[in-house]
């Protein structure tokens, strides 16, 4: 009788306990949850062209947090073994190190050439905004007019929702 008792409190105890013990143990990984988060809504969201590289930029941490934490050991060591010694205890495989160092030059990279593009497109049409560089492209005849998608329209070739002239 007793041990169902027991039974019945301790489920409701670790659940009470779990989301806390998560967020005081894992924090990194909600450091990443965050980063992550935020910085894709910045990339959807934003209209602007800079706002949107920097929210790739935090996308991009998000992602080396990530690669960084998942290549910790508790308790690990540096894979230097010395000469002579014995490969005893639990090492750290510097993979994902190496990983997030190129992904960093990499994401570098990526910045820069944005941020190039930025400035060339502001000097040549005024406006780092999504939608009104859309519409000045649109007057431009660079892309095309946005085609309304309706049944039984004349401007609209045979096979792609248009009527045929069967």
């Amino acid at each position: 009788m007793t041990t169902v008792g027991l039974a019945s409190v301790a489920p409701a105890a670790a659940a009470a306990t779990g989301p806390v013990e998560i967020l005081t143990t894992r924090h990194a990984y909600v450091a990443f949850a965050l980063l992550l988060c935020i910085g894709l809504y910045m990339m959807i969201a934003n209209p602007n062209l800079v706002k949107k590289i920097v929210g790739l930029n935090l996308f991009q941490t998000a992602i080396f947090l990530l690669f960084i934490t998942s290549g910790y050991v508790d308790g690990g060591a540096i894979p230097i073994v010395p000469s002579g010694g014995a490969e005893t205890g639990t090492y750290v495989s510097p993979l994902p190190h190496v990983l997030v160092l190129t992904a960093i030059v990499v994401g570098v990279s990526l910045t820069a050439v944005g941020l190039a593009l930025c400035i060339r497109i502001y000097d040549e049409y005024g406006t780092l905004r999504t939608d009104v560089l859309r519409e000045l492209l649109r007057d431009e005849g660079s892309i095309p007019e946005r085609a309304d998608l309706g049944e039984g329209r004349s401007d609209v070739p045979n096979g792609l929702g248009g009527e045929s002239d069967d």
